[in-house]
């Protein structure tokens, strides 16, 4: 990869409308995308290399732990719905139609990411916002359509 292409990778990275969380097999935070810096409050040079859980203190760890060592040992994704746990990262909801929610809704996708050899080095975790997902299915249930 010549510079440029890695220059326009790390744009991608930094522009995607979904967190970015890389991190290693001691749980240290190696890439926070321009996502987690916008809505944790937290740059990506305050973060780097530093223990997610440090970073995060209120992140359920155990359950999170235990999520993180199955897709290291199975080698395959892990998905957390909204529904089974509303959010990972406690953010706030700033979207104004849906500001009534108090925080952000997330799903969250969790990637083994393998070295050359086939090991998994690396964990990825995407966080999606679908608060106006969770709000909707929520209103359909207070006011279902007969």
């Amino acid at each position: 990869m010549d510079i440029r292409e890695f220059h326009w990778l790390a744009n991608i990275i930094q522009t995607l409308d979904v967190g970015l969380v890389v991190i290693d097999l001691e749980g240290r935070i190696q890439i926070w995308n321009g996502f987690m810096e916008s809505h944790s409050g937290k740059l990506s040079g305050e973060v780097k290399d530093r223990d997610l859980f440090e970073v995060y203190p209120e992140l359920d760890r155990p359950w999170l732990e235990r999520k993180l060592a199955m897709v290291q040992t199975l080698n395959t994704r892990a998905f957390i719905s909204w529904e089974q746990k509303p959010f990972l990262f406690r953010f706030s909801n700033y979207r104004p139609i849906t500001g009534s929610a108090e925080f952000m809704y997330q799903n969250v996708t969790i990637i083994p990411l393998p070295d050359f050899t086939g090991e998994v080095q690396h964990i990825g975790l995407l966080i999606y916002d679908v608060t106006d997902e969770a709000l909707g299915r929520q209103l359909q249930k207070e006011y279902p359509v007969s």
